[in-house]
């Protein structure tokens, strides 16, 4: 099992990414409040990591803090969800939204989310009650992260960028032109626009 690696972002193409250890290249998909707080390409970044061996695949997933990758863990062992499921809700909600709407058994933003209908929510609530009990929450992260441009971005790529993140998860490609249309991209980072697009969605 692949745990933990460090190592230099080579490339970031929303919701994958490379990652460069000592010449080798480790593809990794990660979730959407990963994607918005790594560095720059170029620059030197510890992802926690967990890897799914299937028969014809062997997929490298990545996370910025050990909770997420819990929660990742937490999530794909329950009946019904699968990586894609899991990354689409992880995306949409940090570990902390996620544990509040479980231990109020919210059901209003997840349903919002590709893939999650009332019944699958509802079901998804029950199961994770009993697990998330001592789970402590902070701060939202998206309180943490900056709401302004995150560095310079061709618009045109940006746009596009968080066009195909926001389909990848599982949006509409009408949903997801619409959610980025929606904001005014002058100056944002592929990152920002994501971070925008689903805190408009969900």
């Amino acid at each position: 099992m692949i745990g933990r690696l460090r190592g230099t972002l080579a490339e970031k193409q929303p919701p994958h990414l490379i990652l460069d250890v000592n010449g080798l290249g480790y593809e990794l998909e990660v979730p959407m409040t990963t994607l918005y707080r790594l560095p720059p390409v170029g620059e030197t970044v510890t992802l926690h990591t967990h890897l799914v061996v299937r028969e014809d695949a062997q997929l490298l997933y990545g996370f910025y803090e050990k909770r997420e990758r819990e929660l990742f863990r937490e999530l794909i062992r329950l009946n019904g969800v699968g990586p894609k499921l899991a990354l689409a809700l992880m995306s949409g909600l940090d570990v902390d939204e996620l544990v509040r709407c479980v231990q109020a058994q919210d059901t209003s933003a997840l349903v919002k989310i590709p893939g999650v209908g009332k019944k699958t929510a509802e079901r998804l609530l029950v199961e994770l009650k009993d697990r998330f009990k001592a789970w402590q929450t902070t701060p939202s992260m998206f309180e943490l992260v900056p709401s302004g441009p995150q560095g310079p971005a061709p618009v045109n790529s940006a746009e596009a960028d968080a066009v195909s993140a926001l389909i990848s998860l599982g949006y509409k490609p009408q949903e997801a032109s619409r959610a980025v249309a929606a904001i005014d991209a002058k100056g944002l980072s592929s990152e920002e626009l994501i971070r925008r697009s689903l805190k408009g969605m969900i």
